[in-house]
């Protein structure tokens, strides 16, 4: 356990402390309590030989002070010695508990961090002319899976795109990641249009539902954005099933929010009704990025309540950066964003964040301006 310098201090403050009291009261007051805390702080603070420095350090110190005041005898004396002893063999014993918990946690986050690559792999970081760069965060740090996903795939029909939020925690929503993930990748290589693909990963979803008792409608359902460029990348076309819709960056840093002409449902609840989803067409001119995310970022709240709003905020992090530098590139769009959201949250990660851009080149003559060196 890696501990801050400053924290590993502690344990002689403490000391320090009861010196200062013992001192500093009558010779009736003793400090042995005081000292008692000292190898107790050290436990989850120091490594084992500094826990057998602490405690013996409390010994010799009380010892000292004792006799100054008079008062180290068979009765208190040692009795506090012998305390001080066992206090010091309980702290090593919890920092053992503590160091075995920690590995242990170690293990889970490698075990989980394999899991995640082989569950939902990052995306390649360019495919033909369109760069790419991805980022999770998960709401707790044991917790590296979670039932949001993304993910690009070049197809037949040009390249195409998932960002997803499956409804619900747990193995339940991880298995629905899968099979999200699973119908994508065969159907979007397989259907002529996106419709057809919409259609394929809602009966994958429905077949899933079906497998685990009909858990799919009630608590699995995926928010779901589907996006397909053009074969030119002139154009994006989306369909949104209740999902954020996207913000569209354009080569000066404007947002604009890519709302569906249309609301639309989560996939999955085909059971429940038929819906139509339309198919929006955007203009994706050069020097813009699709910046893709999930309601982690647009339900993230501050501690008045207030959420989180990228196409409000974002553009002006983008406006400032390319005043003292290049032009951002999506991972660093995304790592601003990601920055961001901790600060309008006072750092407290409420909910799993996947997040995808998608950014076409522009050429130099179109990129964010500098500002002029004197």
């Amino acid at each position: 356990m890696v501990q801050p310098r400053r924290a590993q201090w502690i344990p002689v403050g403490v000391i320090v402390l009861a010196v200062v009291i013992d001192l500093a009261t009558p010779r009736d007051v003793t400090s042995a309590p005081l000292l008692l805390a000292a190898p107790v702080a050290a436990a989850p603070l120091l490594p084992l030989p500094g826990i057998i420095a602490v405690g013996a350090l409390s010994m010799a110190v009380h010892a000292v002070l004792a006799w100054i005041d008079g008062t180290f005898g068979w009765k208190q004396g040692v009795a506090n010695q012998l305390t001080l002893l066992a206090v010091t063999v309980l702290a090593v014993l919890i920092h053992r508990t503590l160091e075995g918990q920690s590995a242990r946690t170690r293990r889970a986050r490698q075990v989980a961090a394999v899991a995640q690559a082989a569950v939902l792999p990052r995306p390649p970081s360019r495919l033909g002319d369109l760069k790419i760069a991805a980022r999770y965060i998960p709401a707790e740090d044991e917790a590296m899976i979670g039932g949001d996903l993304y993910v690009v795939q070049e197809t037949p029909h040009g390249v195409r795109v998932m960002v997803g939020d499956v409804r619900g925690k747990g193995l339940g929503a991880v298995s629905a990641v899968c099979a999200d993930l699973g119908a994508f990748r065969f159907a979007a290589d397989e259907a002529e249009d996106l419709p057809r693909l919409v259609a394929a990963l809602e009966g994958a979803l429905l077949r899933e539902g079906g497998r685990r008792g009909g858990q799919e409608q009630d608590e699995g359902f995926t928010t779901a954005l589907i996006a397909e460029f053009t074969a030119g990348l002139d154009a994006v076309r989306i369909v949104n099933r209740g999902h954020p819709p996207p913000l569209l960056l354009d080569a000066r840093g404007t947002a604009t929010v890519l709302e569906p002409s249309q609301e639309a449902p989560p996939l999955g609840m085909a059971d429940l009704g038929t819906w139509s989803a339309p198919v929006d067409t955007f203009p994706f001119p050069p020097g813009s990025t699709l910046l893709c995310y999930t309601d982690g970022v647009t339900e993230a709240r501050d501690e008045a309540g207030v959420f989180y709003d990228a196409a409000v905020r974002l553009p002006r992090l983008l406006r400032h950066r390319s005043l003292v530098g290049d032009p951002p590139a999506p991972a660093q769009i995304l790592q601003l964003l990601i920055e961001d959201v901790g600060r309008h949250t006072g750092g407290r990660v409420q909910d799993d964040q996947a997040l995808l851009a998608l950014h076409r080149p522009a050429p130099d003559a179109v990129r964010f301006p500098r500002r002029p060196r004197v």
